[in-house]
């Protein structure tokens, strides 16, 4: 290290250790200046304080701002979870499947879902939701300990979907479980034709709350 850094080291750490320096040598401000970040000209010290302290302050209603739009769009998301939650209470078993689907589409706003149900009891065997599912999307669902979101990439369970998933770029999927079993009884499938509608950095959980409410709802078409 080089006397310089060493002399400035010694000066940083001085006057961080005597913070009344410049309040028992005020005569030295009015000779110290320093060079404006924009425009190049020299200021005081006070006025670079002044200008250091405004871009904290800028920083800090920017981060505040987002802040309360973040807690917005919570509180929004959290209120379509409520009446979601509320309308598949007023469902009866023979009802609740369809319920799940068009509270996603209706509630929510999501272009595209469908539902699959395995291992289900023999009056519901006929439903559009019991139609078969291939051992590979079963298998999927049972890896899955959180849902999935990101691009199509040409996943078996998109074909699902109303168009048959030839129009869906980003898609959510949510595996269904009943408490404690490892093992998933069904999948919903979420689609979308905007590309970042479920993007992959997007946070999960208020999918794996939608997961739960309808494994809750749904558990009882199943053995």
């Amino acid at each position: 290290m080089t006397e310089p850094e060493l002399n400035e080291k010694g000066v940083v750490e001085y006057l961080r250790e005597h913070r009344d320096f410049f309040d028992q040598h005020a005569e030295l401000l009015a000779t110290l200046s320093l060079k404006q970040a924009h425009g190049g000209r020299a200021i005081s010290l006070q006025e670079r304080q002044l200008e250091v302290l405004r871009e904290k302050h800028r920083v800090v209603e920017l981060h505040l701002a987002e802040l309360i739009r973040t807690g917005q769009e919570n509180d929004a998301i959290a209120d379509k979870l409520h009446r979601w939650t509320r309308q598949l209470l007023q469902c009866d078993a023979g009802r609740i499947a369809d319920g799940v689907v068009d509270g996603l589409r209706t509630v929510f706003g999501v272009p595209q879902a469908a539902l699959r149900l395995w291992g289900l009891r023999e009056e519901h065997a006929a439903r559009d939701f019991a139609r078969p599912v291939a051992v590979d999307v079963i298998s999927l669902a049972n890896s899955m300990k959180h849902p999935y979101c990101g691009m199509n990439s040409d996943f078996q369970a998109a074909s699902w979907l109303p168009d048959g998933g030839r129009t869906t770029q980003s898609l959510a999927l949510l595996p269904l479980r009943k408490a404690g079993d490892p093992l998933a009884f069904g999948l919903i499938v979420l689609g979308s034709p905007d590309p970042e509608r479920f993007d992959e950095g997007m946070g999960t959980a208020f999918l794996e709350r939608i997961a739960d409410t309808a494994s809750a709802a749904l558990s009882r078409l199943v053995t």
